[in-house]
């Protein structure tokens, strides 16, 4: 009310963020099991954020912020495993700047989601706004209405276990977007300060940052990150330096100035298992299937590597209950995609080097096309559609969609195929997924 009667925000923007209280959930505390970790099961906290007091102010807060945090840091930030192998690739054979004494590091921030105090987060992130924007505003808000929003929403952020009721000093709900945004822009202001002061580039993707280290004197960079450490700092984190490390699912060796890569895998249990997933179980994990497999080729620098991670997944698929038949036409659709059947038991490195920069230009093209989707949503122009699919040409029904909105909306000012994206998902009426996913009876506020 304070922003509104001193005019920081307009009378339409207050009441777009205005709640029904009759609406509003407590969020709730749970714990969900890890077992990521090989002879170790650890409890993950999760609350809830759907419908609480603060997340309208989050939602708005993350669809303003990110595009333009995501523009500042595009150039440091690795998308996936393919980018960063990508990069990766480009850093030895492009640039050729891997020596048979380059070391690698990685750094794993533990405490991600919880950095440092609400106001110590608040402040950072206005510096980083005051550093990168033209003026004082961004869009139709100021620097300073932007901090005061972000104070409502860390300091009002409550939620209930075992019947009392909490509010987290540090950070925010996991499940907010504006959790990773907030963590995201802390973490690149720290380390900003860390590459002034070593004169090297970071990258990173959410709580794992990547480095190369070409001095030889290795110690150097040891005493520096162990005086982080030991300083006052509230970012706790692990770091490896070596010849051999592991960053993010990738295995990476530098062998004598050669780089060697394949795929990584945390544990036998996430080896061969599939994630629990909401809606159209067998379409996501057929779309899933396909994403590991153009990973494997893309993060694997061998032929038998290669070969090893495609057995891998096809177990993989066999041992959850999928058929045959399901697994040999995703293997086949991989490979007939660049008409590349022959490529599945070939042994020729040089065949294979072609087939896999095939998919690192088929990735680089999705990325341009999930950007451009990212700005249809950016705008307010991206529309999904979920639709019950149990079984059917669900191919033929999406293609013959998409044709009849292009008929009836292709003059339309709002509508049309240049002014709106359409998403249709598809999801399963009743699956062990759905059931076990429903969400918790609501605790309403009074």
């Amino acid at each position: 009310m304070r922003l509104k009667t001193n005019k920081s925000i307009s009378d339409n923007f207050y009441h777009r963020l205005l709640i029904d209280a009759s609406k509003v959930k407590l969020p709730y505390l749970y714990f969900l099991p890890d077992v990521s970790k090989n002879n170790e099961i650890s409890m993950v906290p999760i609350i809830t954020s759907a419908y609480s007091a603060t997340w309208k102010i989050g939602k708005y807060l993350n669809d303003l912020l990110r595009p333009f945090v995501n523009k500042i840091l595009q150039p440091t930030t690795f998308r996936d495993e393919p980018d960063f192998i990508q990069r990766l690739h480009q850093y030895v054979h492009i640039d050729k700047r891997l020596r048979s004494t380059t070391l690698f590091c990685t750094v794993q921030i533990s405490n991600y989601y919880a950095l440092d105090l609400h106001q110590h987060m608040i402040d950072t992130v206005g510096c980083f706004l005051q550093d990168n924007l033209s003026s004082n505003k961004l869009e139709q808000l100021t620097t300073q209405t932007i901090k005061n929003l972000l104070h409502i929403y860390l300091y009002y952020n409550i939620f209930y276990y075992k019947n009392l009721i909490y509010k987290a000093a540090k950070g925010s709900p996991t499940t907010m977007a504006l959790s990773e945004t907030l963590s995201t822009v802390y973490l690149f202001v720290w380390e900003s300060r860390i590459t002034k002061e070593l004169r090297l580039k970071m990258n990173y993707l959410e709580d794992q940052i990547f480095f190369t280290w070409n001095n030889s004197n290795e110690k150097e960079l040891c005493r520096f990150l162990q005086t982080l450490q030991d300083k006052d700092s509230p970012i706790q984190f692990q770091q490896r330096i070596a010849s051999t490390v592991r960053f993010l699912n990738v295995h990476i060796d530098n062998l004598k100035g050669e780089l060697s890569t394949r795929i990584y895998h945390q544990s036998m249990m996430g080896k061969y298992s599939l994630p629990y997933v909401v809606g159209h179980s067998k379409q996501a994990h057929s779309d899933r299937f396909q994403s590991a497999l153009i990973r494997a080729v893309c993060c694997s620098s061998s032929l038998d590597d290669f070969h090893l991670e495609l057995v891998t997944l096809e177990l993989t698929c066999l041992t959850n209950g999928y058929s045959l038949q399901f697994v040999e036409t995703q293997v086949e659709h991989f490979f007939g995609y660049f008409h590349a059947h022959e490529m599945r038991y070939s042994k020729d490195p040089t065949m294979y080097d072609r087939f896999r920069k095939n998919w690192f230009s088929y990735m680089t093209m999705q990325y341009q096309l999930t950007a451009k989707l990212h700005q249809f949503n950016d705008k307010g122009q991206l529309i999904q559609i979920n639709y019950h699919c149990e079984q059917g040409p669900r191919c033929e029904f999406n293609e013959q969609f998409h044709r009849l909105w292009s008929h009836y909306f292709h003059q339309h000012p709002t509508l049309s195929k240049e002014k709106t994206k359409v998403l249709l998902i598809t999801k399963q009426q009743y699956s062990l997924n759905t059931l076990l996913a429903e969400e918790k009876p609501a605790n309403l506020i009074q």
